[in-house]
């Protein structure tokens, strides 16, 4: 079964357990590494900007 956008942001954020089945290399693990990194650094950006905008 193909995983959609939703379960993959689960995923990276540890809220949902990985496919057992998904393939496992370094070009993926790699790519997984990246794209959790830039899902934290959005989510502390969006709440940054929140932030400012009720404190002005």
């Amino acid at each position: 079964m193909k995983s959609g956008i939703w379960n993959q942001v689960l995923t990276y954020l540890y809220i949902r357990k990985r496919d057992p089945n998904d393939p496992r290399n370094i070009n993926i693990k790699m790519m997984h590494g990246m794209n959790r990194i830039s899902l934290f650094m959005f989510l502390i950006a969006i709440i940054v900007m929140i932030s400012r905008l009720f404190r002005h």
